[in-house]
């Protein structure tokens, strides 16, 4: 008295789900399923079928026949209430009796046939017993979806950390190549831009999107002749990625990682957040020059706002050197409007481009008390209607093919600029998993709480001024895909300030 095996086959013939009980050759139990169809009678009102050497017992489930394999032996009748047993569990598992609903929880209903079913001999439970055993939770396969979670997320952290690295060195180098760092007399200027944002809106074709850029220029460091230069600069602001202790993160925020939510490291340090970080200045004079640009571009193409609002300010460390002046170079620029501080010497900037106070025997305040960024000395403005002056344009064309929505992005960037850290966000519609995505310069992350596709490129230069990237995602609306959003930070600066 022995169930050989259990099995779900369509009506055709083919074999869905088998759970063989005894020790069985694949050969011998297709053989034993392929015979069964033609052993079917039309017409008939028994359940079951037999040969030279096994007895067929089964029940049609709709288009699929439930099929217990026995040795001629067994009991009929006790078969019978296993069959009817398991025809009760199979709509407990699988919604839709059809071909690819018994193929999406075979392994459900493989756990569900071992529960009633021990070594060929029916078990003594019920429906909802089987469902209790069956959702039992193990603590192993907690414990090593754990470990298993904890690898990834250290193999992430190495990851970005040798990113950084990689692009630390870059910066370097290309600093190194193109004369970052000018002499002029005996001071130092270092100039870089901090950080960029754009936010969009946009779509069809043209130039894609609405950018909101945000963009800082960091650092013109100085000395007064006179004094040993510092042995070592203090870094430049707002470059690179914040690091942060990710060697002991704990399992709640590796969750929330696993969930698409954003955790520190993965931010980019905004200004205010990068001067609070960065060490104090060493240089006795410190002038910072900042730019932030804001462009909204339209989805058809063309420009519907450009603004660059800049700022130069001072910082000095000790009150002996606070009575200087500062000689500027305005660039060649004449769309710029310049402003000075209400106790500066306007005269002496407008005929010789000075900044110096209106009192020559007042010193500027020193310190770094008050605003972090020092004494602001200038601001200047820019608003441009030409498209050429934009630093980055995004191209994008969605399509629908079939049941599926093919999105290509495509970016060109202005030969103007070298752009670093640049993130490209395309909001998605909602989507159950990840779009599939055929083809990318650069790298991608989904974070699927905000429905955001996130295109990342470290450096834009000339070997590589335009990228595209292809998606697929479910049908959608093509404006789902819009505003799309950018920021990046580079290291030039639209007036061409010099110090």
């Amino acid at each position: 008295m022995v169930v050989l095996a259990a099995s779900i086959i369509s009506k055709s013939g083919k074999v869905l789900v088998s759970r063989q009980f005894v020790d069985m050759t694949r050969i011998r139990i297709e053989g034993l399923l392929a015979a069964f169809p033609k052993l079917v009678g039309t017409g008939k009102q028994h359940t079951y079928v037999e040969t030279e050497n096994v007895r067929y017992v089964y029940q049609p489930i709709e288009a699929l026949y439930l099929l217990l394999v026995t040795n001629k032996q067994s009991n009929i009748l006790e078969d019978l209430e296993t069959l009817r047993l398991l025809s009760k569990l199979v709509p407990e598992y699988s919604y839709s009796l059809d071909e690819e609903g018994i193929g999406k929880t075979a392994f459900e209903l493989i756990f569900a046939f071992d529960e009633v079913i021990c070594l060929g001999h029916k078990e003594n439970v019920t429906v909802a017993q089987v469902k209790q055993y069956c959702e039992m939770e193990s603590h192993e396969e907690k414990l090593h979806k754990l470990v298993l979670q904890s690898k990834i997320n250290e193999t992430k952290d190495v990851m970005k950390r040798k990113a950084s690295e990689i692009e630390k060195s870059k910066i370097d180098k290309n600093r190194g190549d193109k004369g970052g760092f000018m002499s002029m007399g005996s001071g130092r200027i270092e100039s870089s831009f901090s950080d960029v944002s754009i936010s969009s809106s946009g779509s069809g074709f043209g130039s894609g999107s609405a950018f909101g850029l945000t963009t800082e220029v960091d650092s013109f460091s100085t000395k007064p002749k006179g004094r040993q230069p510092s042995s070592a600069t203090a870094p430049p602001k707002g470059l690179g990625m914040q690091l942060g202790k990710t060697q002991k993160t704990n399992q709640f925020l590796a969750s929330l990682k696993a969930e698409g939510e954003l955790i520190v490291e993965d931010v980019q340090p905004k200004a205010g957040q990068s001067r609070v970080a960065a060490p104090p200045p060493t240089d006795p004079i410190t002038l910072t020059a900042e730019e932030k640009l804001n462009v909204t571009l339209k989805r058809d193409g063309g420009i519907s706002n450009f603004d660059v609002q800049g700022t130069l300010s001072l910082q000095i460390l000790n009150q002996e050197d606070g009575l200087i002046q500062v000689q500027i170079e305005n660039g060649s620029n004449p769309g710029i409007l310049f402003k000075t501080h209400p106790n500066m010497n306007k005269e002496l900037f407008s005929n010789e481009n000075i900044l110096g106070l209106k009192d020559p025997n007042r010193p500027f305040p020193t310190g770094p008390a008050g605003d972090a960024a020092g004494v602001g000395l200038l601001k200047w403005r820019m608003q441009s209607a030409d498209e050429s002056m934009v630093p980055l344009s995004i191209n994008c064309w969605p399509s629908v093919s079939g049941n599926e929505t093919y999105v290509s992005i495509e970016y060109e960037a202005s030969s103007m600029f070298d752009l670093r850290n640049v993130v490209i966000s395309v909001p998605l519609p909602a989507l159950r998993e990840a779009p599939n995505i055929r083809q990318i310069d650069g790298e991608w992350r989904y974070d699927s709480r905000n429905s955001t596709l996130e295109w990342s490129i470290l450096l834009i230069d000339n070997s590589n001024r335009s990228g595209s990237l292809e998606f697929v995602v479910p049908p959608a609306d093509s404006s789902a895909f819009f505003p799309i959003s950018v920021r990046f930070s580079a290291t030039s600066i639209y007036s061409d300030l010099k110090v």
